[in-house]
């Protein structure tokens, strides 16, 4: 007697029927509520405000910096505003690695339209981040 079946038929009908009803959906998020200006944690958080944290921590984390996370989590930001660059290069290389720090969550489709405004010392970023079920995350950071 054998324990697996040797002639399998599949049928082709249930397979597309139950490839078609197939969504993408957001797994919880619940993480811990991190006060990065007071340097607090505190309660917990989920959804979009947990996906607006982490787009906060990993574009102001240094990469490879912290022996804690992967060499994937972080930016390479710091690296390049420290070259005091200008403007114009700025402005074609932040949203690249911005892109770069947010694109390998599974919970993030795609980071676009990108605006860059420099008043004095500071750089403003905004930015829509696209999840994989299809909501936008409108996310402004600082640098």
């Amino acid at each position: 007697m054998a324990l697996t079946p040797i002639n399998i038929v599949i049928d082709e009908e249930l397979t597309q029927n139950i490839a078609s009803t197939t969504t993408t959906e957001l797994q919880p998020s619940k993480t811990f509520a991190l006060d990065l200006e007071n340097g607090r944690i505190g309660g917990f958080i989920d959804g979009e405000t947990a996906i607006q944290q982490f787009i906060r921590k990993a574009i102001y984390t240094a990469r490879n910096r912290y022996l804690i996370y992967s060499d994937a989590y972080g930016s390479e930001i710091d690296d390049m505003l420290s070259q005091n660059l200008s403007f114009s290069v700025l402005e074609i290389e932040i949203p690249r690695l911005i892109e770069d720090a947010l694109i390998y969550d599974d919970r993030i489709d795609s980071v676009g339209n990108f605006v860059l405004t420099q008043q004095s010392d500071k750089l403003y970023v905004s930015f829509t981040v696209t999840l994989v079920n299809g909501e936008l995350i409108e996310s402004e950071v600082t640098l």
